[in-house]
């Protein structure tokens, strides 16, 4: 199932970056946030023998939420089109 996981998760970059530019002028900005392993009450074991990313743990749910709300203000106005990985670095390890 990876590979559709894969293409799923393409598919949503490339889509956040033509949002971006279709809505650009209209003002209205679209970013991506791209969440590693978060631990919650309900989950607290990673699926499928994830690693919890450079850092060395896994992300408590204020961590996750802080970066969208940053996006979503005005000191994030000039950046559209983006994506995010909130991950500890998981990504810069592949």
């Amino acid at each position: 199932m990876m590979s559709v996981y894969t293409a799923a998760k393409h598919g949503i970059v490339g889509l956040t970056k033509a949002a971006a530019a279709e809505y650009a002028r209209s003002g209205i900005r679209v970013n991506t946030l791209c969440p590693g392993h978060t631990e919650t009450p309900m989950d607290r074991e990673p699926p499928g023998g994830m690693k919890p990313g450079q850092i060395g743990r896994y992300a408590q749910p204020t961590e996750q939420a802080n970066p969208a709300v940053w996006l979503c203000s005005d000191w994030a106005s000039y950046i559209t089109g983006a994506t995010l990985p909130v991950d500890g670095g998981a990504t810069a390890s592949l």
